[in-house]
């Protein structure tokens, strides 16, 4: 599976980007067809990746 790995700490823009997707800064964000998932939710995960 294809993937981006973003380092929010040394990407101003990111880290903005970030703050715009989630009100926050909390890490990790992971984005799945436009769905956020912040922080490491399996279940959520597995439905938005259909495993």
């Amino acid at each position: 599976m294809a993937y981006e790995d973003i380092d929010v700490l040394a990407h101003p823009n990111a880290r903005e980007e970030l703050v715009r997707l989630t009100g926050g800064t909390a890490i990790p964000v992971i984005v799945v067809d436009g769905q956020v998932v912040i922080g490491f939710d399996r279940p959520k995960l597995q439905r938005l990746l259909a495993i």
